[in-house]
């Protein structure tokens, strides 16, 4: 059984236990400072605005069905001091203004205490740009390199979400040597996209990896036709396809209605579950990537076995996505925060959190000091097309590339100042 370290803090004469899940966690507390601006006993809101409509809608809906099972656990729990959590979800649209209106309007009207969310690297940067000002906690659960820049972060900004270097990096650490040196990128025309191609060039340049185009396509795009033949003619060895959710289902399916499965490896720097799903077995047949999760690691990872049953029991016998385990994960990190920090003012949440150390689902985790960024492994999964137990078998897991923070970019080259 995973165990979880939390932080500890003084007067053991006044700790109570919290009991959350099959997992089992201690929390110690002090006693509670009054917060004038909150009603007693009034409920812990936690904004969460995501893309319920649009190209990611899939990926969003599994966001929120594992966000509320982190509530629900919390509230039966006994909250924090007889106060339940309130799960506040908003469409963001998949629109960066959509998603500053939507948060300024959690933050203003709702009275959100906190904002978990964001499924974009667009709208997770207008939505902290909104919680930064206001000095409300964000906890991304979308990739981005630039949240955890020094131009972009606060002290409330936390990224509980891979990142594309991260992503990226881990992915062309397995299949650059395996597959080959000659590249081309599919890539969504938005900041996931070049985010992720810099990774993998970044992480191939040490390999003598050579990019042969990086054609790139907008957002949304349904007809990839027009791309595919200039890809043949390339003959790369690999194809990456640096897109996400709907975008990452057309272009796996046309790529291989076209033939090119025949002599380019198909990999993808995060191969989703709801993708796979949608896209089916054929389409997706021997592509493989990186995500944060798979559920077939409950076999060796106790903690997933943990969640995965507990949304099972919630869902009907479903499993969780790789992204609907960020929107859990997100949520329970900041309530544990709040129960460690014995308050649920923003600076002293931001405080605790940042030395949270969790094993929500997949592993140890953490926050970095100097950003914020989760610290986490990287799965790496194949798509199955045989052999496949039920409809929800779909990966093999190839490797798992452990939590490290050297594989992470460094602080000072985000721009953060370290103190010696």
């Amino acid at each position: 059984m995973s165990q979880l370290h939390t932080t500890t803090v003084a007067n053991p004469a006044r700790r109570r236990v919290l009991q959350m899940g099959a997992t089992g966690v201690a929390v110690a507390s002090t006693p509670f400072a009054l917060q004038l601006s909150r009603a007693q006993g009034a409920p812990i809101k936690i904004g969460f605005p995501v893309p319920l409509t649009g190209a990611f809608s899939a990926e969003a809906q599994d966001q929120v069905r594992a966000a509320e099972l982190a509530v629900k656990e919390f509230n039966a729990a006994g909250g924090y001091k007889g106060r339940k959590a309130e799960l506040l979800v908003r469409d963001d649209k998949l629109n960066p203004g959509e998603a500053a209106t939507r948060t300024l309007e959690l933050i203003e009207k709702d009275k959100v205490d906190f904002i978990v969310g964001s499924l974009s690297a667009a709208t997770q940067l207008s939505i902290n740009a909104v919680t930064k000002q206001r000095k409300v906690i964000f906890n991304s659960i979308s990739q981005s390199d630039a949240i955890n820049e020094a131009s972009d972060w606060s002290l409330y900004t936390f990224h509980e979400a891979l990142n594309p270097h991260l992503t990226a990096g881990a992915v062309a650490r397995y299949a650059f040597p395996k597959f080959g040196k000659k590249v081309v990128y599919l890539t969504a025309d938005y900041a996931y996209g070049h985010e992720m191609v810099r990774g993998f060039q970044r992480a191939g340049q040490s390999m003598g990896v050579q990019t042969l185009a990086d054609i790139r396509h907008p957002l949304g795009a349904a007809d990839y036709s027009a791309f595919l033949p200039r890809i043949q003619a390339l003959k790369p060895d690999i194809l990456v396809l640096a897109n996400f959710g709907r975008d990452l289902v057309n272009s796996a399916k046309q790529a291989t209605d076209f033939g090119l499965k025949a002599n380019t490896k198909i990999i993808a720097p995060v191969l989703l579950y709801t993708a796979r799903q949608a896209g089916g077995a054929e389409a997706f047949e021997g592509i493989l990537g990186g995500t944060s999760y798979y559920w077939g690691m409950e076999g060796t990872i106790p903690a997933a076995k943990a969640f995965n049953d507990k949304f099972r029991k919630a869902y009907g016998g479903i499993v969780p996505s790789d992204y609907g385990a960020l929107g859990y994960a997100g949520v329970r990190s900041v309530l544990q925060a709040v129960l460690n920090a014995d308050a649920t003012d923003n600076v002293r949440v931001s405080l605790a959190l940042r030395q949270l150390q969790y094993n929500w689902y997949k592993g140890d985790q953490f926050y970095r000091k100097c950003d914020h960024q989760s610290v986490q492994s990287v799965v790496i999964v194949e798509s199955k097309s045989k052999n496949m137990k039920d409809k929800y078998d779909v990966f093999n897991v190839l490797a798992v590339e452990a939590a490290n923070e050297k594989n992470l970019r460094s602080c000072e080259e985000m721009g953060h100042k370290i103190s010696t």
